[in-house]
């Protein structure tokens, strides 16, 4: 599952070579999907600025992907498979607890954006907006974290 991207092949194009940039191409789209969720975020915060509009409790979700985006990324695949770390408290099976409680925080803020947009929004006849603001910015932050994760190689520079 680490290198699925791995045999991953864009279009040919002889006018940009892809292979010598695919690490820069994925950090960046990571990058920028990272700070859209962000800024959806920012932007419903200042234009619903009261509790009653957008409970500032909302923001734990977005709080919590981002410190899951740095536990998932924070583990290289490679410790995963315990290829390069044998060494430490708890070896390969500390990196595999790492990640999984990693993922579990994403999927649970994931989940939890989509309660709260339909818990606290949809069903109550309101503005839906703060609501949607919250989901995209777990479900971007989500996409980052794949993309910059499973999109880059481990290879090391010559």
């Amino acid at each position: 599952m680490a290198g699925f991207l791995d045999n991953f092949r864009w279009p040919e194009c002889e006018c940009i070579d892809w292979s010598e940039r695919r690490n820069a191409v994925a950090s960046v789209v990571a990058g920028v999907l990272f700070f859209t969720g962000w800024w959806i975020m920012i932007d419903a915060a200042v234009v619903y600025p009261k509790p009653e509009q957008l409970n500032h409790a909302f923001h734990t979700c977005g709080v919590f992907s981002t410190l899951a985006f740095f536990m998932i990324n924070a583990v290289s695949n490679a410790q995963v498979r315990g290829d390069s770390y044998e060494s430490g408290c708890l070896g390969r099976t500390g990196a595999r607890v790492w990640l999984f409680i990693g993922f579990m925080l994403m999927f649970g803020s994931l989940i939890a954006s989509m309660w709260i947009l339909f818990g606290a929004y949809v069903t109550q006849n309101t503005d839906v907006y703060p609501g949607l603001a919250v989901f995209f910015q777990n479900a971007l932050i989500f996409f980052s974290t794949l993309i910059y994760k499973f999109g880059r190689t481990e290879e090391l520079w010559t």
